[in-house]
């Protein structure tokens, strides 16, 4: 049986430590697994695996800018809206992070996208305009609140788009205020129509059982009876 040789020896003790040394950054952990069970998590540094038993995962600390796509949300008052946001978020626990869930960055993506859509329709246009900064501590509370089981730690939430969305609500009162202006044309040209507009008005006051109803009259109805009064 043929020896092996010194050159082929040295030559395989230098492939056995290359496949077992593993340099980790700073801002790096890896996730050890031996023979298919965790380990622990190691790094950074110099990190020594044995070939064959024990395998790593990489896993980077640093924050990830993860932008939200486009969404199409209805607002509480059936405003459709489309809005973006841009998602701070980093591995807090690279264990959590490799085991608990198969992809964290598509996990975390698709939350965020049901999570926006969910939280700004819960809200009015108008509240979407005006409180946009809560409404990002509300995304980011409730993106952390279920991202904290796969080892994420979400940092900041920034809705983005408010211009489209100022011009979405302009374009609605336009169209009120249209509509509005082709009633009273109607309306207009039809005296009777008025008068049944004003005692289908009445009878929605009525209905709310207040206790005091304000009966306005045309000053043309009231004249003639104030012209019949004797005059001291």
């Amino acid at each position: 049986m043929a020896l092996i040789g010194p050159g082929l020896l040295l030559f395989l003790l230098i492939v056995l430590a290359a496949s077992s040394l593993r340099v980790l950054r700073e801002y790096q952990r890896g996730v050890v697994f031996q023979l298919g069970r965790f380990w622990k998590v190691k790094g950074p540094g110099l990190v020594i695996l044995i070939p064959g038993i024990q395998q790593m995962v990489r896993v980077e600390l640093r924050t990830v800018v993860l932008d939200v796509p486009s969404q199409d949300v209805i607002s509480r008052d059936n405003v459709s809206v489309k809005v973006n946001a841009v998602v701070y978020f980093r591995v807090v626990d690279p264990q959590k992070a490799i085991i608990e869930v198969e992809n964290f960055m598509m996990a975390t993506s698709q939350l965020a996208q049901t999570t926006l859509r969910s939280v700004l329709g819960k809200h009015d246009l108008d509240e979407m305009l005006s409180q946009r900064e809560k409404l990002n501590i509300d995304i980011q509370q409730t993106l952390d609140a279920q991202t904290l089981s796969w080892g994420i730690k979400v940092a900041n939430v920034e809705i983005k788009r408010e211009r489209r969305a100022k011009v979405i609500h302009a374009e609605g009162e336009m169209q009120a205020a249209q509509k509005l202006f082709e009633a009273a044309q109607v309306l207009s040209q039809a005296p009777l129509a008025i008068q049944l507009r004003y005692l289908e008005t009445l009878t929605v006051i009525a209905a709310d059982k207040n206790s005091t109803i304000v009966f306005p009259l045309p000053m043309d109805i009231v004249q003639p009876l104030l012209d019949a009064l004797p005059k001291r």
